[in-house]
């Protein structure tokens, strides 16, 4: 089939795919990238076209999970796909199995743990045979953590000549929204794992995305709790994607032959501030997020927040987008001389889940567009398929920006 269409936006007229589509106009409008908008209603569609004024160049492609046929006929079509359609567990495995079996280049941004071990399970052996790179969380889960640590290590390495043998991930500031759709992918999850006690056992495992077989490092259990951290002089709490980037990140020093070492730690946490208002600050985040994963767990309250909470296809107002951003601080630690670490800022300028989450996975998509992938087929990480080119894209076009402190 004719390869006619290189970048291929499955859910388009959606909270986030507008969001994409939004950014590939004022990105990628005169450039020599061709893509097109795909969703489920043609009605829809016509009317993304008339609210962003798309250019003639573009077109749309009306197809549906559901519809297999329409569905393969699509993704044939396209050198890449980029679906913003979740929850991911209940409308992206057929996309995922059609791109591994075509050979055509997938991204997406999804959090669900338990669906991407079952999508590379299922799919890892199609898709190095007619060369598919599927990449898996190409937004703020889990770029910043994905990238950031890749950045650390390189810099470890051009300076000291060794790996970091622990990078420390610490959430330092926010300013965003919430979308109907990110709460709609964790209610699904919570619903599956009520009837498969195995997706508790997966989600887990903090090695759980790590290739079958491959070497385990020294890293246990999510932190839960309040702690001290003397690197940062601050208290600690939990940091709410912790438990979906520990594992992209562990999943890339594996694939890329422990570039990090054997030994590699990671971890992942939020900073509050020191002395007793910190402990109270980290100690009721902790409380607040394990008191908000037992409601969700249970169905009669996991009902009840699905009513008060936002709808898929709600999100944050466009003045929230514009005016958020993200602040990350890592620390990757020398093996033997603290002096000689390595501190480092991953900063956003948008909103992180919706307005930096949309210009980072439609660079993604493009950077794939453009063959600059440096690996075969196969199931991969964003630091281990694109880290450099990301690197280099993500500061000139997107602004995520990565520096040393």
């Amino acid at each position: 089939m004719q390869k006619d269409i290189d970048v291929l936006v499955f859910g388009a007229t959606g909270f986030t795919g507008k969001l994409v589509t939004r950014y590939l106009q004022s990105r990628y409008a005169d450039s020599n990238i061709k893509w097109a908008v795909a969703g489920r209603s043609e009605e829809k569609l016509k009317a993304l076209f008339a609210d962003l004024s798309l250019p003639d160049g573009v077109s749309y492609v009306v197809a549906d999970s559901s519809d297999p046929q329409a569905l393969r006929e699509a993704i044939g079509r396209s050198r890449v796909v980029l679906t913003t359609v979740g929850p991911y567990a209940r409308y992206g495995s057929d996309v995922v199995a059609a791109c591994a079996e075509l050979g055509v280049h997938y991204c997406d941004l999804t959090g669900e743990v338990h669906w991407m071990r079952r999508m590379i399970d299922a799919h890892e052996a199609t898709a190095q045979q007619s060369g598919a790179v599927i990449v898996h969380t190409c937004g703020f889960d889990s770029i910043p953590s994905d990238l950031g640590t890749y950045f650390v290590q390189k810099e470890m390495q051009a300076r000291h000549g060794v790996p970091a043998r622990h990078v420390k991930y610490r959430a330092a500031a926010f300013k965003g929204g919430f979308s109907g759709g990110t709460l709609d992918s964790m209610w699904s999850m919570m619903e599956q794992a009520a009837k498969d006690p195995t997706i508790i056992a997966t989600l887990a495992d903090p090695y759980a995305l790590n290739p079958k077989g491959a070497h385990r490092g020294l890293d246990g259990p999510d932190r839960l709790t309040p702690e001290y951290d003397i690197d940062f002089a601050s208290w600690i709490a939990p940091f709410v994607m912790a438990g979906i980037n520990t594992r992209v990140v562990r999943r890339s020093n594996a694939l890329m032959g422990y570039r990090y070492g054997r030994d590699f730690r990671y971890d992942e946490a939020t900073l509050v501030r020191g002395g007793p208002l910190g402990f109270l600050g980290a100690a009721a985040t902790g409380l607040g997020m394990r008191s908000m994963n037992g409601l969700a767990a249970i169905e009669a309250t996991r009902n009840l927040l699905q009513r008060l909470m936002p709808k898929p296809g709600e999100g944050p107002d466009e003045e929230t987008i514009e005016n958020g951003y993200f602040t990350i601080e890592l620390l990757g630690k020398h093996p033997i001389d603290r002096d000689k670490n390595v501190h480092a800022r991953v900063h956003g300028d948008k909103d992180p889940g919706y307005g930096s989450t949309s210009k980072m996975l439609a660079e993604c998509a493009v950077a794939l567009a453009m063959n600059e992938a440096v690996v075969g087929g196969g199931f991969w990480t964003p630091a281990s398929a694109l880290g450099d080119a990301l690197l280099e894209r993500l500061p000139e076009n997107a602004g995520v920006t990565f520096e040393l402190v």
